[in-house]
């Protein structure tokens, strides 16, 4: 209960802090409009301002805003001439989509990874786990995502170039699930290739520190074979460190989708902040940045859950 609350008052403060950052930068609402009209005299903008509010004192202008997010009300985008909230919940699944499998598949991955590698710690599969956990790393991801693109889509045309559907396929559930399937692989790939990286290296080195305890060491001594000591009793106590990461990293796998989807247009939160950071529309960068605030808390929740799950240590504490 403590942690919701701390929650809910790290969310306001980021609410307050980012209408407090656009409110500080040059321009609003009117001259973006005034621009997109080819000009407009000072009677137009101030009959603008006075539409959106902009003529009210700061103070004022974030009361009402808070009021309106606590109503669910984001206000009105005037790039897209829809409310801010349509808009983001029509984004929002296919953004979910993106980064929780990246997520799933670079923890499952990583881990998978880091275990072979610490089971023989100076073999070759140990160091060419090393090699690929540094090349993911240090690759950009929109580097990664134009290189699959090229490979992938435009040389060997095995998955789409862009977008998260084909408009001109028809069929049954399953034909419309292969056709999300095959754009979401490439995105999923690409946006996982850092985080895995960071997860078989820590998967790696908490593994080796495990393996080398003593009640491993008396489990080996009970005739236990090797792959019952490591995948059912040293795996679920190298989780909490690596479960810990994936919760931190969060916020950045949410801000590497802008990236990814920018790269493979794929129809999510970060295509619409990319246009609208273009478009200027503050409306709806802020109700974009109040939605990724809103699901790196929350995972950060869940991931205190999932380590209540995995270590015991963790529920005795609390």
């Amino acid at each position: 209960m403590i942690r919701v609350m701390y929650a809910v008052l790290l969310l306001l403060a980021v609410l307050v802090l980012n209408f407090s950052l656009m409110h500080l930068a040059p321009g609003d609402v009117a001259d973006t409009i005034s621009q997109s009209m080819g000009g407009a005299d000072q009677e137009v903008l101030d009959q603008i301002r006075a539409d959106y509010g902009l003529d009210q004192p700061f103070i004022v202008q974030l009361g009402r805003y808070i009021g309106g997010v606590l109503q669910a009300d984001l206000g009105f985008s005037f790039f897209y001439n829809q409310p801010v909230t349509k808009l983001i919940l029509e984004r929002l699944p296919a953004t979910l989509l993106l980064v929780i499998t990246s997520q799933v598949l670079a923890l499952f991955v990583g881990v998978l990874l880091g275990v072979i590698s610490a089971r023989k710690p100076n073999g070759i599969s140990s160091h060419l786990v090393t090699f690929l956990a540094l090349f993911g790393y240090s690759a950009p991801v929109f580097w990664t995502g134009i290189l699959l693109l090229i490979g992938f889509s435009l040389q060997f045309q095995w998955f789409p170039v862009a977008g998260m559907r084909d408009v001109t396929i028809s069929g049954g559930f399953w034909v419309h699930f292969w056709d999300v399937t095959r754009h979401l692989v490439l995105p999923t790939i690409t946006l996982s290739s850092i985080f895995l990286a960071l997860y078989s290296r820590l998967s790696r080195a908490t593994m080796m520190e495990v393996l080398g305890s003593d009640y491993v060491r008396t489990a080996k001594a009970k005739g236990l074979t090797e792959r019952q000591v490591v995948y059912k009793h040293a795996l679920k106590n190298s989780l909490s460190p690596v479960i810990t990461l994936a919760g931190l990293q969060l916020s950045a796998v949410v801000s590497g989708a802008v990236l990814v989807e920018t790269v493979f247009s794929w129809p999510g939160l970060g295509t619409l902040a990319f246009q609208s950071i273009i478009a200027r529309d503050t409306p709806t960068i802020l109700g974009i940045l109040f939605f990724s605030a809103l699901v790196v808390i929350v995972g950060n929740l869940l991931t205190d859950l999932a380590l209540r799950l995995v270590d015991p240590r963790m529920r005795e504490r609390a």
